[in-house]
């Protein structure tokens, strides 16, 4: 059996706001780097730029709300986008 493709990605959490239930952070994956807001009371993330956006997005939200109560401020974290990049 084939091995699926995986590329680890890297997330750093700069801002977490409760009041305004907000998360802001940068993630970084496969030589790209993107910023991303996270509206976790409305599930809206906002991830720029556009470039390679498409490759991030939906593996970045799966990572928020998996681990939305876990996330600190000043944190990193990592975790796998089953694709190549």
């Amino acid at each position: 059996m084939a091995r699926l493709p995986a590329t680890t990605a890297q997330l750093r959490v700069l801002r977490q706001s409760f009041s305004q239930r907000l998360v802001e952070g940068e993630v970084s994956a496969g030589g790209f780097q993107w910023s991303f807001s996270w509206a976790f009371d409305r599930g809206e993330l906002t991830v720029e730029p556009s470039l390679g956006r498409a490759l991030i997005q939906d593996a970045l939200l799966r990572f928020l709300l998996r681990t939305d109560y876990q996330l600190e401020a000043g944190g990193d974290y990592a975790f796998t986008v089953r694709a190549q990049f």
